[in-house]
């Protein structure tokens, strides 16, 4: 894979087994705004760029090759062979072949860690427009702004000095204390989300419960999508069916250490096929 600057941009090539919009607009992120062109804008690790694919080629403007080396290889997880662990999970199950047959293009992101946590706080009894909504809202109250006009995601430093009633413009609900006490618990180190990368599962996740309103399915999400813990399994309505339906008597532990990436394919295949669920 090569990284050439190109005049405010870069382009990577070749790039496989990546499909944006799987991959962004799945539901792992709430970043990202797909363009009337088919790119996407976005903002992660404080930068705001725009990427798009044409074919093996992809392009990522307001970027240089620091950028990339910094953060988009490993934000778009590129040191993992996808198409060699396609084929791997395929063998578990002819429904989960079929599944990883369908969005190919998923990647598991490599988010910023305090974020992860705090969109899937915010993810809670929610559907995907309204948490992108009240991140938005979030970024755009207490984060830093952007030469472009964006917003960084606001630091858990900042986030600690706030009240639920300072929240109140985000319109998010219960959320808003437990957002206000997952930023008090991480600045303060009561939380150590760097140790939840490495230490034991049952561990990391323990330790994110400690957070009020963090439960299973919250500390899970923030494994995988912000600590990389691919193995995690998280379970929500739509994977209580698909697992019910299409994988009875199989638990997490039965699709191995890349459990994680199968639950993308589980998860994305279930929410685009609603009539496998059709009582008859």
């Amino acid at each position: 894979m090569e990284c050439t600057e190109l005049n405010g941009k870069i382009k990577i090539s070749p790039v496989r087994d990546l499909d944006l919009a799987q991959t962004l607009d799945c539901g792992q992120s709430f970043r990202w705004i797909q363009q009337h062109d088919g790119s996407f804008k976005g903002v992660a690790y404080g930068k705001s760029v725009t990427v798009r694919l044409e074919n093996e080629d992809m392009y990522i403007e307001n970027a240089d090759k620091a950028d990339f080396e910094n953060i988009w290889y490993n934000y778009f997880d590129f040191m993992l062979d996808y198409g060699k662990i396609r084929e791997e999970i395929s063998a578990i199950h002819p429904v989960l072949r079929e599944a990883a047959r369908y969005a190919p293009g998923i990647r598991i992101l490599r988010q910023e860690p305090y974020e992860a946590l705090c969109t899937f706080i915010i993810s809670q009894n929610n559907n995907i427009k309204r948490i992108k909504g009240i991140v938005q809202r979030l970024c755009e109250n207490f984060g830093e702004k952007l030469s472009d006009g964006e917003f960084a995601f606001p630091t858990a430093e900042k986030m600690s000095k706030l009240t639920p009633d300072d929240l109140a413009p985000l319109r998010a609900g219960f959320r808003s204390r437990y957002l206000v006490d997952a930023a008090q618990k991480v600045y303060s180190g009561e939380v150590n989300l760097e140790k939840c990368r490495t230490c034991d599962y049952e561990q990391a996740r323990g330790e994110l419960m400690k957070i009020t309103g963090v439960g299973v399915k919250v500390a899970d999400c923030t494994l995988l999508f912000g600590l990389h813990r691919i193995e995690a399994f998280p379970v929500d309505v739509w994977m209580k069916r698909a697992m019910a339906k299409l994988f009875p008597g199989m638990t997490a532990e039965d699709f191995g250490e890349y459990a994680g990436i199968a639950q993308q394919y589980i998860f994305h295949y279930s929410r685009m096929h609603p009539e496998l669920f059709d009582e008859k």
